[in-house]
């Protein structure tokens, strides 16, 4: 079992900058990636962004060029820097674990969880 915890959610104006933490209790070496979700009130979760253990990379179009997804192995760590953010960018953001190979775009595809963080950008 892989515990997930997420900090750094907050609130911030339109343009600024936030960035998302999310650490792992353990080594997660039976995972294929690490993943960020966001649920926005009265809208389904969505992906966001995607980490392979290879590096690659993958965003939504909505995030692409203004959001970031990076690593530390040591720390067993993921992280989401947020930039230029928009009003719309406000929602409950999830780390979560893959456990589907190819499936880092769906819900589905992740078998672990974190209890989510709360961004919040004013216009």
């Amino acid at each position: 079992q892989v515990q997930l915890v997420e900090s750094g959610g907050g609130l911030v104006q339109a343009g600024g900058s936030l960035r998302l933490s999310c650490t792992a209790s353990r080594r997660t070496f039976s995972l294929y990636g690490m993943g960020w979700f966001r649920q926005a009130p009265g809208k389904d979760r969505e992906f966001v962004t995607a980490i392979m253990w290879s590096g690659d990379r993958y965003y939504s179009d909505s995030v692409k060029g203004r959001f970031t997804i990076s690593r530390d192995y040591a720390k067993n760590a993921v992280y989401l820097q947020m930039d230029s953010l928009k009003p719309e960018d406000t929602a409950v953001y999830y780390c979560a674990g893959l456990t589907l190979r190819g499936g880092y775009d769906r819900s589905q595809g992740y078998d672990y969880w974190g209890q989510g963080t709360q961004v919040t950008v004013s216009s």
